[in-house]
């Protein structure tokens, strides 16, 4: 009787240990450094690989992917190059605190420390744009590793692992342990921490919450809600946080980030009591660290963070509590507030945040907030926006209303190009919701040929490429601080929808207001995806001012 063998190569122990983990979606492209692990997917038909067309979209998918499942993003990449691509992806998800992992096919293990073909020493290269970066030499211990990356991407704060994978080591054939599925330990709250909050709240005349960072689920945000409108609280997101509270709730009173609302930006700073729920307050959130004066802000801080590293890393609070978001969100239930009265502060609040709201005209004949407020009236409240960096991306945060967890999918590193690819993402993960991806004319050529894996794979997404000529962000601040002195942000642009019609997509171009209505109808009706370019006048800058008038304003001042 002969015995079966239980080999496994090391790809498919990999493989194996991710359909362990209910991983069945994995996005990279392809490389011949990992062709081992690509070959064990093939056992696994109800395991998806996405074919992306270049490996920053492929991480920004992943990172996309995981915001939406609160599972680990998965992505596969070569070495060298691949790897280095993928690199704005890591750093995206580490400065959103997103759990992700990152495979990297390496050069064999007989050729290391000889600068072989593509080779790089992956520790160093990724040491600070992750939380844990190694690589796997043996393959027997494939499980140890993959396990150890689920821990560190899911426990504390969130963020992505990066492991490197020789490529002989994948083809190894060895014995080895399967592994359970990771359930990962959360701070939780202690009832001390939880009546010195009660207390805070109970003294505080101006309580003002802010929700952000990683973490969060749908229940989550539903308990905050609950737990707002039970005492009416005034809430606030942090800097492109904006789904985490149902922006028509009016307990909601507006994102502090970008553009912030002044009258909001003034609540910050008067706040008698300033709780922090997930973020990190960092330089987007603080008005470069000006809303709250570090090391020690005027204002009383509460902060509740799941990174005990976090706490007090810029910011000594009042109150520090290590917790994450899901165990923190519930254990409001139990905070009693009975006898505080902050409406009048509530409602002057929401007041401030629905004037704001209003849309701004701007110059020319395309009114970028009415088509915003027009997405708002015919999209489903649980319709994705995703974007990129740009000055584009101020109408969309301003002027849209989000609803649903998940229903931004943004940057908070500021990274261009996340848009299509985290449309792309979205809509495989919640097929069945509306995605839009907004995108201005450098952001959308950053990652823009993810549109073909759109069309490979059938997703309907709608694109919208605003178009003004010029990397708009960089122009502003050109103007603001050398006035008429323009070096390097003038844009040639391609007919953006010739292009997608060349990838296989529907796309026409719109340059009036009046004109957007039809041409989403025709976007919609479109069996696959498609893509609206927007011609928006070069001298709308921002939803409140011009580019003359930037540049005006500093030469007046005499820079």
């Amino acid at each position: 009787m002969t015995k079966q063998s239980n080999l496994r190569t090391g790809g498919q122990i990999l493989v194996d240990c991710l359909v362990s983990q209910g991983i069945d979606t994995a996005f990279g492209v392809p490389g011949e450094s990992y062709l081992a692990a690509l070959d064990a997917m093939a056992d696994h038909p109800d395991f998806s690989f996405v074919i992306c067309r270049q490996e920053g979209g492929a991480a920004m998918m992943a990172d996309a992917h995981a915001r939406l499942t609160g599972k680990p993003g998965i992505c596969f990449v070569t070495r060298g190059p691949g790897a280095t691509n993928a690199s704005a992806g890591v750093h995206i998800a580490q400065q959103d605190s997103t759990p992700m992992i990152l495979f990297i096919g390496q050069v064999g293990r007989d050729m290391m420390e000889r600068e072989a073909f593509q080779e790089i020493d992956y520790r160093r290269m990724f040491g600070a744009l992750c939380k844990w970066v190694a690589q796997i030499d043996q393959a027997e211990r494939i499980p140890e590793f993959v396990s150890r990356a689920f821990h560190t991407a899911l426990q504390g704060r969130p963020g992505p692992v990066v492991l490197a994978l020789p490529e002989d080591m994948l083809t190894d054939a060895v014995e080895a342990l399967s592994i359970a599925p990771v359930t990962p330990s959360l701070a939780t709250p202690g009832a001390g921490a939880l009546s010195a909050l009660e207390g805070a709240l109970q003294k505080a005349e101006r309580p003002l919450i802010v929700l952000g960072g990683g973490g969060w689920n749908a229940a989550a945000k539903a308990q905050v809600e609950a737990f707002a409108d039970r005492w009416r609280l005034p809430v606030a997101v942090s800097f492109r946080c904006q789904h985490l509270f149902d922006n028509a709730q009016d307990c909601y009173v507006g994102h502090v980030g970008i553009g912030i609302d002044p009258g909001l930006a003034e609540a910050v700073r008067h706040t008698d009591l300033l709780v922090v729920l997930g973020a990190r307050l960092g330089e987007m959130t603080t008005g470069g660290y000006t809303l709250l004066q570090p090391p020690r802000p005027k204002q009383p801080l509460v902060h509740v963070h799941p990174g005990a590293e976090e706490l007090g890393r810029v910011y000594q609070p009042t109150l520090a509590i290590n917790s994450a978001m899901t165990t923190m969100a519930a254990a409001l239930e139990t905070i009693d507030l009975a006898g505080s009265d902050w409406e009048p502060w509530r409602a002057s609040l929401r007041t401030s945040y629905e004037a704001f709201s209003k849309p701004t005209v701007i110059p020319g004949p395309l009114q970028l907030a009415e088509v915003v407020r027009f997405l708002d009236e015919k999209l489903p409240p649980d319709a994705i926006h995703c974007n990129g960096a740009g000055n584009y991306s101020t109408w969309v945060h301003r002027f849209h209303s989000y609803r649903t967890f998940g229903g931004q999918l943004a940057p908070t590193s500021g990274s261009m190009g996340f848009g299509t690819p985290a449309a792309v993402a979205a809509k495989i993960a919640r097929p069945d919701a509306a995605v839009v991806a907004w995108a201005g004319d450098g952001c959308f050529l950053m990652n823009g040929q993810e549109l073909a894996t759109a069309v490979q794979y059938g997703l309907k997404i709608l694109v919208i490429v605003v178009n003004n000529g010029q990397y708009g962000t960089i122009r502003m601040h050109q103007e603001r601080e050398y006035p008429g002195r323009v070096v390097g942000t003038q844009l040639a642009n391609p007919d953006f929808a010739a292009l997608a019609r060349a990838y296989g997509a529907s796309g026409e171009i719109v340059e009036t207001t009046e004109a957007f209505p039809a041409a989403f109808e025709r976007a919609m009706a479109a069996p696959g995806p498609a893509l609206i370019e927007l011609r928006l006048d070069p001298e709308a800058i921002t939803p409140t001012t011009t580019l003359s008038a930037i540049r005006k304003k500093s030469q007046e001042e005499g820079r």
